[in-house]
């Protein structure tokens, strides 16, 4: 059960729930953490501006940003996070192949050697960030400008800190039947995700 009271998504503010294309309540996977985030709609509003003049502005493609939302969303067990995909990613090439592919990334021939190195640099920054190291670094400049690991480390932090609250969070009541589970679970496991 969640540890905060939602809010239905029919039952948005007028304002919130015209941001995000009016959601009905079967689409209440599809908001994920919203339904939380809607008790203050006035925060919501902030963050979602916030996100989508990031998204906007990102030089990064929309895939690896997911790639990365998810594979942080592993380590912190979110899992209205791993319910979801973002539709820009998927248009951009993230299927069930790509998010498979995170089970073991770095040995995984279909993601590139960019997507790599991010998803290290997520994996440290998710687990054991004072072990990202000046080596670290050199391999994120072989692959990235310094503005693009500005704009990655600000991605990954974000999706740290905000998938680790809505984690605490534990909204789970309408995820699939395999997000539901007291035991660890991962988004190369789940069917049915909500775009």
């Amino acid at each position: 059960m969640a540890r905060i009271s939602t809010v239905r998504p029919e039952e948005f503010r007028s304002d919130l729930a015209e941001l995000l294309g009016r959601p009905t309540d079967e689409q209440r996977v599809a908001v994920g953490s919203m339904v939380g985030w809607a008790r203050r709609p006035d925060v919501a509003i902030t963050f979602i501006e916030f996100q989508r003049s990031l998204d906007a502005a990102t030089t990064l493609s929309p895939r690896l940003l997911e790639l990365v939302r998810l594979r942080v969303a592993f380590h912190n067990q979110c899992r209205s996070c791993m319910a979801v995909r973002s539709s820009r990613a998927v248009d951009d090439g993230v299927d069930s192949n790509a998010v498979c592919s995170l089970q073991r990334p770095y040995e995984a021939p279909d993601l590139s050697d960019d997507e790599k190195v991010a998803l290290k640099y997520a994996d440290l920054m998710a687990n054991d960030h004072l072990s990202a190291d000046d080596a670290t670094f050199d391999d994120l400049r072989a692959h990235f400008t310094e503005n693009e690991i500005v704009e990655l480390g600000i991605h990954v932090g974000i999706c740290v800190g905000f998938g680790r609250l809505a984690a605490t969070w534990d909204l789970v009541e309408d995820l699939p039947d395999e997000l539901r589970t007291d035991a660890d679970v991962a988004p190369w496991l789940v069917e049915g995700v909500q775009r």
